[in-house]
């Protein structure tokens, strides 16, 4: 419509660039961006539990994969048995640590929370698939939030001789803090997804279809919420195993003759 367009209240285009205002402006390209308020926040959530995030999360079977080759998952019923087993694991195990790396104030409470959790993960295949996920998760919120230098500042002591190894729940903690997650928000949505990657492994392995994955799903989540009711908020010395078993055959996965998944 010329060199202005009308706005709803009558006002241009023009204008309202004049006055420090923006029209569909985006971040990096000149525009103004306002402060994250509830909505942003809710945007920043969907995003970091999002399967395209390339965190390499579905490299990972959180040893479904190990389990099936052992015999433990005979039928639908001990598919099921297995994802509420290995779920209530993840809450007692790694929540709490996911509920300290948000309340982590400087590096070297980090460095400290990391080496607590690089000791309580003696699964070597677990241990690694943490450090690997949580580098990888580091790597991609310092490039898309390139504002917050904490984040930065976590890399270059994760590369350093000796440093930080990044293990994901600490990692994925701080990332909820520094962006404006709630605190029960990253606890729940941790919880999801182990359980998003859980059936999406067994999906990948022929043990269920798309469909009723989908379905097992929605029907676990009522379970998940208990266990994030149950674990969340809890102190790292509370962190524990709660299924040793299955801990013991994860442990077997870069054993295995043929494999899809590295943990």
């Amino acid at each position: 419509m010329g060199d202005a367009e009308i706005l709803k209240d009558g006002a241009t285009v023009t204008e309202a660039q004049e006055e420090g205002g923006s029209v569909g402006s985006e971040p990096g390209l000149g525009g103004h961006v306002s402060a994250p308020g509830p909505s942003s926040n809710d945007w920043l959530t969907w995003q970091l539990v999002d399967s395209l995030l390339p965190t390499g999360g579905f490299a990972h079977s959180l040893g479904v994969e190990a389990a099936q080759q052992a015999g433990l998952l005979r039928g639908p019923s001990g598919l099921r048995d297995f994802l509420v087993s290995s779920l209530e694991n993840v809450g007692a195990l790694l929540l709490p640590f996911v509920y300290a790396g948000y309340q982590v104030g400087s590096i070297s409470e980090w460095e400290e929370l990391d080496a607590a959790m690089d000791a309580t993960l003696s699964n070597h295949v677990a241990n690694e698939a943490s450090a690997t996920q949580g580098a990888a998760l580091l790597r991609v919120v310092a490039g898309v939030h390139q504002g917050i230098a904490f984040f930065k500042e976590m890399r270059v002591h994760t590369r350093a001789s000796h440093g930080a190894r990044s293990h994901h729940a600490p990692v994925f903690g701080v990332v909820c803090s520094r962006v404006g997650i709630s605190s029960a928000t990253a606890q729940r949505a941790y919880l999801f997804m182990a359980l998003r990657d859980m059936t999406s492994a067994a999906t990948r392995l022929n043990l269920i279809g798309p469909l009723e994955a989908a379905i097992l799903q929605g029907a676990l989540f009522p379970q998940a919420e208990a266990f994030a009711a149950l674990y969340s908020d809890r102190p790292i010395e509370d962190a524990r195993q709660t299924a040793p078993l299955l801990d013991i055959v994860q442990g077997g996965q870069d054993r295995l003759f043929s494999r899809l998944f590295r943990s």
